[in-house]
């Protein structure tokens, strides 16, 4: 067993003002996406009559990306796994430095802002998606840390030798399932995705195994992480609300990488 390194939550405090290592991590997965994106314009190379990404229109985009991943991770949590507290207590949905955002309504935020910016702009969808899809994984690693830190979303009890005693959740070691998520959902993500994106491609292949990776690392990881309290197993005594909400997009993810064989590179 390894012994849980307690980390205070708040990373500085200024008079009365708080800030927390979690929206640290969000800032974080930000600046890594915005260095990463600035580095790949500065280094494209299309062929002639494709229209190059320029840093002002991704410098638009982002803004976009960064309101509605905030507002659709948030609104997600309190919709998709504590629409109760929300009833009792409408502006809990503004206070996220209590935690509590969901990958799936952040997504969702996304795919909004997507379609917003294909309109603006001219360019496609999934053109918009593939370029923003290996972007994301540091944001996803990032928030991981989050949790951890913040010990949430611990895993179900363990005997292995890295488990770890995380404050509040009893005295059984637990698998430190955050630091799983942190590592196949932002590092062997990342990995795979930025290497497919670096060469020529069908339109949605990038966005397609995203959302099937994803998702297959999510439903894996759902099988060592303890269910949220309040919701428990949905059923089987294994089904998660991750793992259900997760499904929907493997198989979008299976449907844009088929789409893209067709479409060819």
């Amino acid at each position: 067993m390894i012994a849980y390194p307690l980390i205070d939550p708040v990373a500085f405090s200024l008079g009365p003002l708080q800030f927390r290592w979690y929206g640290f991590m969000y800032l974080l997965g930000f600046t890594a996406a915005w260095l990463l994106a600035r580095g790949r314009i500065r280094r494209d190379r299309r062929p002639p009559g494709v229209r190059p990404w320029t840093n002002e229109e991704f410098d638009d985009l982002v803004t976009w990306v960064f309101l509605g991943v905030i507002a659709g991770a948030r609104v997600g949590y309190v919709l998709f796994y504590d629409l109760s507290l929300f009833l009792e207590d409408p502006l809990e949905l503004f206070r996220i430095w209590h935690g509590g955002m969901s990958f799936h309504g952040g997504l969702l935020g996304v795919l909004l802002a997507f379609w917003y910016f294909a309109r603006k702009s001219g360019r496609g969808f999934l053109e918009i998606s593939d370029f923003i899809a290996p972007l994301i994984p540091p944001g996803l690693f990032f928030g991981r840390l989050g949790n951890f830190i913040n010990a949430e979303h611990w895993g179900t009890p363990s005997d292995l030798p890295w488990a770890m005693l995380f404050p509040g959740a009893g005295p059984l070691p637990r698998h430190p399932s955050q630091l799983y998520e942190a590592l196949l959902e932002g590092v062997v993500l990342f990995t795979v995705l930025w290497a497919v994106s670096s060469r020529r491609h069908g339109k949605g292949l990038v966005s397609g195994l995203f959302a099937l990776l994803y998702g297959i690392f999510r439903c894996a990881m759902e099988l060592v992480r303890e269910p949220d309290a309040h919701i428990g197993y949905l059923a089987f005594g294994w089904l998660t609300m991750g793992q259900l909400l997760s499904m929907p997009l493997m198989l979008v993810g299976i449907w844009l990488i088929a789409r893209s064989r067709k479409s060819g590179a």
